[in-house]
């Protein structure tokens, strides 16, 4: 108890840091549900995941993961359930820097999807994994 009392200092230093690695974690945040570039190559593969793009019109069009369909964020709650019919498949949530993403992942949560993800850092973390993407406007999706 005397080291607590004369290091008072350092111990607080110590709870602050200790509270700072764990906050992602308890929050819900940063990288819960978010997925590497490989990671989720291998999810695509592996489980057959939607990949779900949910940039603007001229984002998708500058560039998007192969097969990814296109849905608007703005227009996600309302055409996810057309896009992906099956509540159980897994969904690879996409956008410019993965911060909207993190949103659209709450959204189908909250419709009823039981495996969604995040891709961190989305499509710019993708280009510097060096993955494929395609050019071109949105399809009939």
């Amino acid at each position: 108890m005397d080291f607590i009392v004369q290091n008072w200092v350092l111990v607080l230093i110590a709870v602050t840091a200790l509270a700072l690695l764990l906050w992602p974690m308890v929050s819900g945040g940063g990288g819960a549900g978010s997925l590497t570039p490989t990671e989720a190559v291998q999810l695509i593969n592996r489980e057959k995941a939607a990949v779900i793009d949910i940039c603007s019109a001229e984002e998708y069009a500058a560039g998007h993961i192969g097969q990814a369909k296109h849905v608007p964020i703005d227009e996600l709650e309302k055409r996810l359930a057309q896009v992906v019919k099956n509540k159980a498949t897994p969904l690879l949530m996409v956008c410019a820097s993965g911060v909207r993403s993190k949103r659209a992942v709450g959204v189908a949560k909250k419709l009823g999807y039981e495996k969604v993800h995040s891709l961190a850092g989305g499509l710019g973390a993708w280009r510097a994994a060096a993955m494929p993407v395609q050019k071109g406007p949105p399809g009939k999706n």
